[in-house]
């Protein structure tokens, strides 16, 4: 059974986002605007999965 739920703007809780700037995490909502228009501007990107692993032993024979 699949329900299908209708909400008003007024009734919706407001999703605050959080990103990490310099080692610590702030509201979007906390930065001035010049800040919030560089985070807007971000781009994403996903990094490739290494060949090796940087935990490997060394063989030193």
């Amino acid at each position: 059974m699949h329900l299908s739920i209708e909400l008003k703007d007024e009734e919706r809780t407001r999703c605050e986002i959080w990103t990490r700037v310099m080692g610590y995490h702030r509201p979007i909502s906390a930065f001035n605007p010049g800040k919030q228009a560089e985070h807007a501007e971000r781009r994403y990107f996903t990094q490739a999965q290494t060949s090796g692993s940087i935990h490997s032993p060394v063989d030193d024979t």
